[in-house]
């Protein structure tokens, strides 16, 4: 039987980042490039850090921006690079601010004249602080209805960097896609303490697949390496590794930041304030996130319940509930 990929996702996420990418674009032509800093506290090829560095790529090879980056930054260096960034003219620095959250502000009240807009679990601050939240709860959650009709032994697992807010969000999200459509499904939770640690990712799902599960949520790269050893089915999170895991990974909570930066670079272009909270861009109903799926996995039924459910949130008819307590 083929295995037909959804391309719909796919286009659907790019004519909204293609709508937003237009409407910036020409004014953004109009005057210099803005230098643009990213300040990557893991390597780029980490998930979450490698849909920042495209998005601030292309962006690059469109003429909007100049880029410049720093990858596997660690948190007491974190505020250092900030400042260095500032020191050499960026306008503009994305980055992520989890683990310094107190710090990263006050490096940004030293330097009002740059804009810094982080993934964060806190709040703006000031007029040049702003954040963003990688909200692709929406795609866990319709993944999650997949999963809950598909599980054989009612044992489901999710493996996590740790338990801050945004991953409890995503991850509970997953869990109550399961509970939907199989409440007596079980939910196992590993986290593995960091955001980066692709073999300690795969031996926290062999022990969830030890223990009776027989679909992984992988929030985390290297949980698909423990489905594919053990043969079993798998979710991505945040890219589409459906091509890298083409017998395991059957489904992907995609995220796509580009809305998000397009929007930040038009503020910083026309002089307003960047202190505001950029997550919205990213949601599915604005085009910032969806599902990928192979087709056919899953029971057609289960297929056609998710896309109804999928619809409702596009039209906003029903919402993922944002849970961010540690789940249990």
């Amino acid at each position: 039987m083929s295995r037909e990929i959804l391309i719909s996702r796919r286009s659907i996420i790019a004519s909204g980042l293609a709508l937003s990418a237009s409407t910036f674009i020409p004014t953004a032509r109009a005057a210099a490039p803005i230098k643009v800093a990213g300040v990557h506290g893991s390597p780029v090829e980490n998930a979450w850090n490698s849909v920042l560095h495209k998005a601030l790529q292309d962006a690059a090879a469109e003429g909007a921006i100049e880029y410049v980056f720093s990858e596997g930054v660690s948190g007491t260096d974190y505020p250092r690079a900030m400042r260095e960034y500032a020191e050499q003219g960026a306008k503009l620095v994305i980055g992520e601010t989890f683990p310094v959250e107190k710090q990263a502000r006050e490096v940004a009240v030293d330097y009002p004249e740059t804009a810094f807009v982080m993934g964060s679990s806190g709040q703006q601050s000031g007029d040049n602080f702003g954040v963003f939240g990688t909200w692709n709860f929406d795609g866990a959650y319709l993944a999650g209805m997949l999963a809950g009709k598909m599980t054989k032994s009612n044992v489901v697992g999710s493996v996590g960097a740790m338990p801050i807010p945004e991953v409890n969000m995503l991850i509970n999200a997953f869990a109550a896609g399961v509970k939907a459509v199989n409440p007596d499904a079980k939910h196992l939770v590993t986290f593995i303490g960091t955001f980066f640690d692709p073999p300690k990712a795969r031996e926290a799902g062999l022990a969830q697949i030890d223990a009776g599960a027989d679909i992984l949520f992988g929030e985390r790269i290297g949980t698909a390496d423990a489905a594919k050893e053990r043969g079993i089915k798998s979710i991505g999170s945040l890219v589409d590794y459906t091509p890298r895991y083409p017998e395991t990974v059957f489904a992907n909570a995609l995220w796509n930041f580009r809305p998000i930066l397009n929007a930040a670079i038009a503020d910083v272009a026309a002089g307003k304030p960047t202190g505001r909270d950029y997550t919205a861009y990213g949601l599915m109903k604005e085009g910032g996130s969806d599902i990928l799926y192979v087709k056919g996995t899953a029971p057609a039924d289960a297929e056609a319940a998710m896309e109804a459910k999928r619809a409702e949130i596009k039209a906003g008819t029903f919402e993922v509930p944002k849970v961010m307590d540690e789940p249990k």
